[in-house]
C-alpha cells in the first residue's frame, strides 16, 4: 500500500493552517495578526486584501485548529470528488472574501478560523447525491438544524461569529444549487 494525497485542495488547506498555526506559536505570536481580519480595513492596503482570505487559515487556539480541521478533513474530500479541485478552491476563496466583506461592512468584530468553511462543507455535502430539479430533504433538514442553532448561539456574546457560520453555510447552499454536477 502507498499513501494517496487523494483530496490535493483540502489536504493543502488543512496543511497550510497547521503549519500558520504552530509558525506562530514558534515566533511568539508574530503572524497571527496577518491571518486575521479585522473590522478597519484599508482596501488600499496588500496585506489587507491578504486577509480576506487569510483569515480562513488562522486559529486562536489548537483546539479551535482541531476542531475546524476534523470537520474540513470529514467533509472535505467528498465535496472535492464530487466538485472537482478547481472549482472546490473557487469555492473556498469565494467564501472566505464573501464572508470577510460582509462582516466588515456589518459587523464591529474581526474575524479568524475556518468555521465558515466548516458551514459551506457541510452544506454542500447534503448535495452530494443530488440530481438536478430536486432539493434534497438531508439540505432542508440541515439548513433548518444549521440556522435555529446559530440563531440561539447568536443571543450570547461568545466570541464566536454566528455570522460567519451562517454565511458559510448560506455559500454552500448557493454553490450546491447553482454547481453543475
Amino acid at each position: 500500500m502507498r499513501l494517496k494525497y487523494n483530496s490535493p485542495v483540502i489536504l493543502s488547506y488543512a496543511l497550510i493552517c497547521t503549519f500558520v498555526f504552530f509558525l506562530d506559536r514558534v515566533t511568539g505570536n508574530a503572524i497571527m495578526k496577518m491571518f486575521t481580519l479585522y473590522n478597519e480595513t484599508n482596501f488600499l492596503n496588500p496585506l489587507a486584501l491578504f486577509r480576506l482570505v487569510s483569515h480562513i487559515a488562522g486559529h486562536v487556539s489548537l483546539e479551535h485548529l482541531l476542531g475546524n480541521m476534523t470537520f474540513v478533513l470529514l467533509l472535505g474530500p467528498i465535496v472535492e470528488e464530487k466538485y472537482g479541485s478547481s472549482k472546490t478552491l473557487i469555492m473556498l476563496i469565494a467564501t472566505a472574501v464573501i464572508i470577510a466583506i460582509l462582516n466588515i461592512l456589518f459587523l464591529p468584530t474581526g474575524l479568524i478560523g475556518a468555521s465558515g468553511i466548516v458551514f459551506m462543507l457541510i452544506v454542500l455535502v447534503s448535495f452530494t447525491n443530488v440530481e438536478d430539479g430536486q432539493i434534497p430533504l438531508t439540505f432542508i433538514l440541515i439548513a433548518l438544524l444549521f440556522v435555529g442553532k446559530e440563531v440561539i448561539n447568536g443571543i450570547w456574546d461568545d466570541g464566536i461569529s454566528q455570522f460567519a457560520h451562517i454565511l458559510g453555510g448560506a455559500c454552500g447552499a448557493i454553490f450546491g444549487f447553482t454547481s453543475k454536477r
